[in-house]
C-alpha cells in the first residue's frame, strides 16, 4: 500500500478484511473482496469494502429454509470462535427466529483448539436433545468436527450434519478425496454457492484443466471461490477501463492525518489518498457483464444480484445435488435462473427438495430431536384439585397423582418411541383450585417443562406455549334449575291463532257447502232435507273421488273442488302437527334462563369455577359484571349454590365446560340441566415449552389413542354421564302424549254425543209414530167396541234396526201411507157409527 494504489483485490479470511477495510477506507481505495463473508462487513460501517461473493447473510437463510422444509425446530450451531463465525450463527440465530425455530445451544471453539477439546465439545452437545447440528467452521479445522463426531457414534442415523460453504468448497479444491474422509462425511447436508453453467465457465474451466493437464497449475482443484477470485480482477479491469474513459485521473494527496508514532514500523506517512476513490466505486457499482461465476451486477446494498446456492448431499465417494436455494424462490430442484422469469413464489407448498440420504444410510427424515441424556427428567406440572378429582388429584401412590388426564398422558407417552422419564409436581395448595394461567406462564418461565391435567386451549395460552392435539373436546355451557311442565290439554290450539282458529273454520264450512250442494244436485238417490244431507256429506265427498252417479260437468267440477280441499287439508294438517310437536318438545321443561344470552341480559348473579378462565371470557369477552361472578370451588359448591338460588344468596345459573358440567348432573337426580347451546369451542390439551418437539410427538400420540379406542376406554373409566346432561332444547321425548290431547278428545265425545243422543231420540220418535206390523197386516174391519188407541205391541231388536236401516224418504212415505190410513180407518168409523144411529131398533 505504500505504493499509489487505485484498487485491492482481497483478502481470503474475513478477520483480515475487518482490518485492511479501515485502511482502504482512509486512503480512499475500493476493496474487492471474493472470500469475506461475514455479514458484519457492511457498506454501511466500511464505505469503499465491495464484497464480490455472496454474504453469509443469505447463506444462514438458506439452512433456515432447510430446517423449517423438514419441521426441525431446534438446532445446535457448532462454529469457530471469530469474526467469520460468530457473525455468521448471530444471522442463523435470526432467521431461525423467522421460521419459529431457534439455536438451542451454541457450541463455539477456538481455531487452534485439539481435538481433544473437540472431543470435549461434542460429548457436551451430545446429551442435549437436539440432534440438528449447523457447522460453520474454517476449512482448515472443520473436518476434524467429523472425525471427532465418527469416534463418538455421533454420524449415524437420528443425526442430521449441515455443513456452510466451506465443506463444499475444501472438497472442491482437492483433485481427489481419499475415502477415509470421505467415509466420515457420509450423510451430511452442505450448501455450496451456486454458478450457471454458462458457455464461458464451460471455456474456462476446459482452460484450466487442460493447463492443470500440462502441469502448469500443479495439482490443485477448483471451486466457486477460485472463479469469484477470476470475476474479480476483470472487474476491477473493466471498472478501471470505464473510469479513464470517462475522464478519470489517476492522481493521489497525502493525509495529514496519516502520520508514524514513536516506534511505529507501519510508515503510514508514505500512504497517499486515491483522488479518484470514489469515482473508481461508482464506476465499480454501475458495471454489469456476466463472468465465469454468473452475472456481476450490484443491489443498491452493494450485494451481487441474485445470490444462490446448491444444496449437496454428500454420498459414496462424492456429492449429489438435491436441489437449489435462491433469495428469489428459496428452496426448489430448478435451476434460479430459470425461476427469475416467473414471479417469485416463495410459499410452504412450493418448496421442494430430492430425497436425502441421512447418516446411517437411511431416506427417512431424522425427528431431529431426543430426549436428553443428561438424567434431568421432565418436570410436569399437574393442578392440585379442590374438586372435580376424576381429572387430576393428589394420590399416594410413588407416581404422587391420579385421575383421567394422568392416564391419558402416560397412554400417550408410553406410544413415544423412546423413553422420556419424568416427574410430577403438583401446582396449588390443595385448599383452592389453581389459577390455570399462571400454571401456563410457569412452563413458559422454565419452571416446569410441561403441565398436565384438565387444561383448556385458549388464545392468550397459546402465545406462551405450544400445546398437544386436544384429547378432550370442550365449551361452555349454562347450568339452570329445571322443573317438569305440566301437560296442557289445550295445547292443540296453540299453533294458530284465534283469527287462523275462525278463518280455518270458515274455510273449511264454505268448500264443505260447495261439495255438498254439487252433490246434492248430482245424487238424486240422496236427495232429502239439509239436516239429511249434512250427516252424509263426508261419505258423499269421498265416493265422488272413486265413481260417478252421472257422467256431467257438474260432477267433474265436484270433484276438483273436492281433490283442491284435500290437498288443502293435507297441507295444513303437517304444518299444524309439526308446530304442535315443536311447541310441546320444548315446553317439556322449564327454567327462567334460556342460555347464555338470557343470562347475559339478567342481572342476576352467576357461578363459576374457581380457577377457570370462564371469568376472563364472560368480563372481556361477553361484558358481564364481574360484581356478578361467584367463584365456587366444587360440585357441592355448586349444588348449594343453585338450591338457594339468587334470591337467598345463590345464583341463577352456573357457567361452566362441558366435561366438568356433565360429571356434575350425573349426580344430581335430574334437577339441573344444561339450557341452551355450548357458547364456546375448545379442548383440553397438555401444555409444553414453547417450540417443545415433544408436543408434536405427543400429539401423534394423542391421535393413535383416539384411532385405537383406548382414549373411550380411559373416558368409560374415570367418567360416568346420565341422560340428565342433556340440554332443554334437545330432549329425547318428543312424542305427543294423551295429556296433551284429552280436551280436543273431550270435544270431539260431546259432539258425538250429542249427536248420536239427538239422532236416537229421533229414531224412537218416528218409530212410536209407526211400527212394521201396522205395514204388513190388512185392516178389514174395526170393531166398534175396541178401543181406539193402538195397543203397544212388543218388538224385537232386529225390527228397531231393521226401522234405523230405512231411508228417510221411506220413512216419511210410510208414514204418510199410515195417516193416510188412519183416517180412512175414521172414516169408516164415523159412517159405521153413523148407520147404525139411523137402522131401525
Amino acid at each position: 500500500m505504500e505504493s499509489d494504489v487505485v484498487a485491492a483485490i482481497g483478502p481470503q479470511s474475513s478477520g483480515i478484511a475487518h482490518v485492511i477495510s479501515h485502511v482502504v477506507n482512509e486512503l480512499h481505495v475500493p476493496l474487492l473482496s471474493f472470500g469475506a463473508t461475514d455479514p458484519t462487513l457492511s457498506s454501511m460501517q466500511y464505505p469503499y469494502f465491495l464484497r464480490t461473493t455472496p454474504s453469509d447473510h443469505f447463506q444462514m437463510y438458506a439452512i433456515a429454509d432447510i430446517v423449517d422444509y423438514y419441521g426441525w425446530r431446534e438446532v445446535i450451531a457448532i462454529f469457530v470462535d471469530d469474526d467469520y463465525g460468530r457473525s455468521g450463527i448471530s444471522v442463523l440465530g435470526d432467521a431461525l427466529a423467522k421460521k419459529r425455530a431457534k439455536i438451542s445451544y451454541k457450541a463455539a471453539f477456538s481455531p487452534g483448539d485439539t481435538e481433544s477439546k473437540i472431543n470435549d465439545l461434542l460429548v457436551e452437545v451430545n446429551l442435549m436433545e437436539s440432534r440438528v447440528y449447523v457447522v460453520h467452521v474454517n476449512p482448515d479445522t472443520g473436518l476434524n468436527i467429523f472425525s471427532v463426531a465418527k469416534a463418538l457414534n455421533m454420524m449415524g442415523s437420528g443425526y442430521v450434519w449441515i455443513a456452510t460453504d466451506w465443506l463444499p468448497s475444501y472438497l472442491d479444491s482437492k483433485d481427489a478425496v481419499d475415502s477415509n474422509t470421505m467415509n466420515i462425511l457420509q450423510g451430511v447436508i452442505a450448501l455450496r454457492h451456486y454458478t450457471p453453467d454458462t458457455d464461458l465457465k464451460k471455456s474456462f474451466m476446459s482452460k484450466w484443466n487442460t493447463l492443470k493437464y500440462k502441469g502448469s497449475a500443479g495439482h490443485a482443484g477448483f471451486n466457486s471461490y477460485a472463479l469469484y477470485a477470476y470475476d474479480s480482477v476483470w472487474l476491477a479491469a473493466h471498472a478501471l477501463d470505464g473510469f479513464l474513459n470517462e475522464g478519470g485521473n489517476l492522481s493521489f494527496s497525502y493525509d495529514p492525518k496519516l502520520h508514524d508514532t514513536n516506534g511505529s514500523m507501519l510508515h503510514l506517512a508514505s500512504l497517499r489518498v486515491f483522488n479518484g476513490g470514489e469515482q473508481l466505486l461508482q464506476t465499480l457499482l454501475r458495471m454489469n457483464f456476466t463472468g465465469v461465476s454468473g452475472q456481476i451486477q450490484f443491489d443498491p446494498d452493494k450485494h451481487l444480484v441474485h445470490p444462490a446456492y446448491d444444496v449437496l448431499n454428500i454420498v459414496g465417494t462424492g456429492t449429489r445435488r438435491i436441489g437449489y436455494w435462491s433469495n428469489y424462490s428459496h428452496l426448489s430442484v430448478v435451476p434460479p435462473e430459470s425461476l427469475y422469469t416467473k414471479p417469485p413464489n416463495i410459499s410452504t407448498g412450493s418448496q421442494h427438495l430430492y430425497s436425502v440420504i441421512w447418516p446411517g444410510d437411511t431416506t427417512s427424515t431424522p425427528r431431529g430431536w431426543v430426549f436428553p441424556n443428561n438424567g434431568q427428567p421432565l418436570r410436569i406440572a399437574v393442578p392440585n384439585r379442590v374438586g372435580y378429582k376424576e381429572f387430576a388429584s393428589k394420590d399416594k401412590s410413588p407416581q404422587g397423582v391420579r385421575g383421567y388426564c394422568i392416564d391419558v398422558f402416560e397412554a400417550a407417552i408410553s406410544l413415544l418411541p423412546y423413553a422420556v422419564p419424568h416427574t410430577y409436581m403438583l401446582y396449588g395448595d390443595g385448599k383452592r383450585n389453581p389459577s390455570y394461567n399462571e400454571l401456563v406462564s410457569r412452563v413458559a418461565q422454565n419452571v416446569y417443562d410441561a403441565a398436565v391435567g384438565d387444561i383448556t386451549i385458549v388464545t392468550n395460552r397459546t402465545k406462551i406455549v405450544d400445546f398437544t392435539q386436544p384429547y378432550m373436546e370442550s365449551g361452555l355451557v349454562v347450568v339452570a334449575p329445571v322443573k317438569e311442565a305440566k301437560s296442557n290439554p289445550w295445547a292443540f290450539l296453540k299453533p294458530f291463532t284465534a283469527e287462523m282458529w275462525l278463518v280455518t273454520a270458515m274455510f273449511f264450512l264454505f268448500v264443505g257447502a260447495v261439495v255438498w250442494i254439487l252433490e246434492h244436485r248430482i245424487n238424486s238417490e240422496f236427495r232429502g232435507p239439509p239436516r239429511r244431507q249434512l250427516i252424509t256429506i263426508c261419505w258423499f265427498s269421498f265416493s265422488t273421488m272413486f265413481f260417478s252417479h252421472r257422467e256431467n260437468t257438474v260432477s267433474t267440477l265436484g270433484r276438483m273442488v273436492l281433490i283442491i280441499w284435500l290437498f288443502v287439508v293435507l297441507i295444513i294438517n303437517s304444518s299444524y302437527t309439526a308446530s304442535l310437536t315443536s311447541i310441546l318438545t320444548v315446553q317439556q321443561l322449564t327454567s327462567g334462563i334460556q342460555g347464555i344470552d338470557s343470562l347475559i341480559s339478567s342481572t342476576e348473579p352467576i357461578g363459576i369455577q374457581d380457577g377457570s378462565f370462564a371469568l376472563n371470557y364472560l368480563v372481556d369477552e361477553l361484558n358481564i359484571a364481574q360484581s356478578r361472578i361467584v367463584k365456587l370451588k366444587n360440585p357441592e359448591a355448586y349444588l348449594r349454590a343453585l338450591k338457594l338460588g339468587p334470591k337467598k344468596g345463590g345464583v341463577a345459573a352456573i357457567v361452566d365446560e362441558l366435561p366438568y358440567v356433565e360429571l356434575f348432573l350425573s349426580n344430581t337426580n335430574c334437577l339441573y340441566r344444561i339450557v341452551g347451546p355450548e357458547f364456546t369451542k375448545s379442548g383440553w390439551g397438555f401444555a409444553f415449552q414453547r417450540d417443545s418437539p415433544l408436543a408434536v410427538d405427543m400429539s401423534t400420540a394423542i391421535l393413535q389413542l383416539s384411532e385405537n379406542g383406548d382414549l373411550q376406554k380411559i373416558h368409560n373409566k374415570w367418567l360416568t354421564h346420565s341422560d340428565c346432561s342433556s340440554q332443554v332444547n334437545q330432549v329425547d321425548e318428543n312424542q305427543l302424549s294423551l295429556n296433551s290431547f284429552w280436551g280436543l278428545f273431550l270435544i270431539c265425545g260431546i259432539a258425538c254425543v250429542l249427536a248420536l243422543t239427538i239422532f236416537c231420540c229421533r229414531v224412537f220418535t218416528q218409530y212410536r209414530r209407526f211400527s212394521p206390523e201396522d205395514e204388513e197386516s190388512e185392516i178389514e174391519t174395526i170393531e166398534p167396541s175396541r178401543s181406539s188407541r193402538r195397543s203397544i205391541r212388543s218388538t224385537s231388536f232386529k225390527q228397531i234396526i231393521d226401522f234405523v236401516d230405512k231411508k228417510e224418504e221411506e220413512i216419511k212415505e210410510m208414514l204418510k201411507r199410515k195417516n193416510s190410513n188412519s183416517n180412512k180407518q175414521q172414516t169408516s168409523i164415523h159412517s159405521f157409527s153413523d148407520g147404525q144411529a139411523s137402522s131401525p131398533s
